[in-house]
């Protein structure tokens, strides 16, 4: 017999990085909160890459941030070592990327937990979720015990029937060994929820005394800190901070591999879940690119009162005895000390595509998925889907319209909407590539973008906003005084010119115009610029971008336009896709799946084609005329 313990608005199943954000949104909207995790040492865990951030994910981070999330934050608080990357190109791919000290990001971020009000953590493995008539009523644990609540959040991450895997060595397990949650994949399938099962890999860690970093290349973090969090200055948060090492793989590695593919896991046919393409283990890197002599490998310390240091870039899953010999053939690993062996981990996941665009599910009201439940890899990527499934549980519980953030809006709406839109047979990444607005969609205007919603919707303070709309009136104020100055041609004009390889001018130019030149740029030009105000960094940086690339955004702009007028087609819940003449049979299974909320939502979804696409648009006005004839 099962008895109930207590009554929640909110619960949040598993403590990974989209359960904390979950968690900590619903709570900080007001909602009474629990979250259930297996062990409360595995809240806001690292199981693999000690870093927050990176391309594309430090663009979600500062999203995350700018709505009212906690990862930027606590990276803050907790880096190591920080750089930003891809500063050779344009800055709608600058991403940052810090090194965190994993055990102090996770003690910091269940410290956060259990300071916030509403907000309960329990450590319990959830077995089975009540449901009735189709909607949530509550959840069960491995204890018999029931706690009613209005809304679930699963954010199960790589624990459902999970199991580590190296050579011949099986356990079952989640990650870092921690036990894993057998029951609950069952409870999902007898809800009619479709699984996957999907894997992914960690490298192995060393003692660091046992490595000889002499024989790498330094890598340094940079001088100037960006912060992840808008809340925080550079000079709040700078520090002493650590290196980290580069090193590559060679033929001789190699050649180990190919001689043990055999003895693989994910070779043999033991490993059953489908591997990310975009982070392949060595094995796969050595087999899919053959033709590569080697491959670049980092060595990352995994904080400051540890001597374990994370091998980036070698994850695997041979055996012990192989991973040793391979590890040694490495230019300074050739005494090599490993403190954990690397390994394989496959779980259980939904597909996505059984959700709608708020992250709950068709079928059952009031449960919501998040991060790598829903076929998604990284800690950035989960953190985002939890955050947006918290506010949207909020949203559900107060029969309110839901958060949907469009492409156009996020990286946080990109990652969405392809997972939900167009489902995925292999763990998704984020990358800027997915991103069709990127230019609009920098990680520098995050706060611009979504702040403004962070404060309507609570999770912003009254402080933190009216700082933003004061940046905002100081660049603009900004932007129209340089806009209203005439260099006039100089001696000291054209010295300044011909230092950055620029054409010389003969007749006065707007300083707007000289700061679009490729070469040139708001700060080299500070020098024709004797009135200028004093600005903070963040100021003068959008200035520099707005002005430098106002025809490209203008651009964009525009095709946003066009993309938001087939958003705001919307199509009802209710439509029958199979009595709609002229779809094709694919395209009507496709729609009755998806369930698709507006034409541009419709068209991209896979097996939909433009044809189709028109016939719906006739649709829509067809039955737009017979409304208008029956009024």
């Amino acid at each position: 017999m099962s008895y109930i313990i207590d009554e929640f608005d909110v619960a949040v199943i598993g403590g990974g990085h989209a359960g904390c954000e979950a968690a900590l949104a619903a709570a900080r909207m007001g909602m009474k909160t629990v979250l259930f995790a297996i062990s409360l040492d595995s809240i806001a865990m690292m199981p693999c890459n000690p870093s927050i951030g990176g391309s594309s994910k430090g663009h979600i981070v500062k999203e995350i941030d700018a709505l009212g999330g906690e990862m930027g934050k606590n990276i803050d608080k907790t880096y190591i070592q920080t750089k930003m990357l891809n500063t050779a190109k344009g800055p709608a791919v600058y991403s940052l990327r810090a090194q965190a000290d994993k055990i102090r990001y996770q003690s910091e971020m269940k410290h956060t937990l259990e300071k916030t009000p509403n907000l309960q953590i329990r450590q319990y493995e959830i077995v089975d979720l009540l449901v009735e008539d189709g909607t949530i009523k509550g959840v069960k644990t491995n204890g018999n015990t029931l706690y009613k609540c209005k809304a679930v959040v699963l954010c199960t991450g790589t624990y459902l029937k999970a199991r580590c895997l190296y050579g011949d060595v099986i356990t079952e397990c989640g990650p870092n060994h921690l036990m894993a949650a057998t029951k609950l994949s069952q409870c999902l399938k007898d809800l009619g929820i479709r699984l996957y099962r999907f894997k992914t890999g960690t490298p192995a860690r060393m003692n660091k005394n046992s490595i000889d970093f002499s024989k790498m290349q330094p890598q340094y973090g940079d001088e100037n800190i960006v912060p992840f969090s808008f809340e925080n200055k550079s000079e709040d948060i700078k520090r002493e901070q650590v290196l980290c090492w580069l090193t590559y793989t060679n033929e001789q590695t190699h050649d180990i591999i190919k001689q043990n593919l055999h003895r693989s896991p994910l070779y043999s046919g033991v490993i059953e879940g489908t591997g990310p393409r975009y982070c392949p283990s060595i094995e796969d890197k050595v087999v899919r690119f053959s033709d590569k002599q080697r491959h670049q490998l980092f060595i990352e310390p995994e904080g400051e009162n540890t001597e374990e240091m994370y091998i980036q870039g070698m994850s695997s899953s041979l055996p012990e005895d192989v991973q040793i010999a391979m590890y040694r053939t490495i230019a300074g690993l050739e005494n090599c000390q490993i403190t954990r062996n690397a390994y394989a981990i496959e779980y259980d996941c939904i597909d996505a595509t059984q959700l709608k665009i708020s992250l709950e599910f068709k079928n059952i009201k009031g449960l919501f998925s998040a991060g790598q439940l829903n076929g998604s890899s990284g800690y950035e990527e989960a953190a985002a889907q939890g955050l947006i499934a918290g506010i949207n549980a909020v949203k559900y519980i107060k029969k309110e319209v839901p958060v949907i953030l469009k492409r156009s809006d996020a990286y946080i709406g990109v990652l969405i909407d392809d997972l939900v839109t167009k489902g995925t047979k292999e763990p998704y990444r984020m990358m800027t590539s997915r991103a069709e607005y990127r230019l609009l969609l920098r990680q520098d205007n995050a706060d611009q973008r979504l702040t403004p919603l962070g404060y309507e919707l609570g999770l912003i303070s009254q402080k933190r906003y009216d700082a933003l709309l004061q940046k905002q009136y100081e660049i603009e104020k900004e932007m129209k005084r340089v806009s209203s100055i005439i260099v006039a041609p100089s001696e000291q004009v054209q010295q300044l010119l011909e230092k950055y390889h620029s054409t010389e001018i003969h007749t006065g130019v707007r300083l707007s115009e000289l700061i679009k030149r490729p070469e040139l740029d708001y700060e080299k030009l500070s020098i024709l610029d004797i009135k200028r105000p004093e600005l903070p960094f963040e100021i003068k940086e959008q200035v520099n971008i707005q002005i430098k690339y106002e025809g490209y955004i203008k651009q964009q702009m525009k095709q946003v336009e066009q993309f938001q007028k087939m958003e705001n087609k919307k199509l009802p819940e209710n439509i029958d896709y199979t009595t709609i003449k002229g779809l094709r049979i694919e395209a009507q299974q496709k729609l009755n799946d998806i369930r698709p909320i507006s034409i541009g939502h419709a068209s991209r979804i896979t097996g939909v084609s433009p044809a189709d696409i028109s016939v719906l648009l006739i649709y829509m006005e067809q039955n737009k005329r017979q409304k208008t004839e029956t009024i």
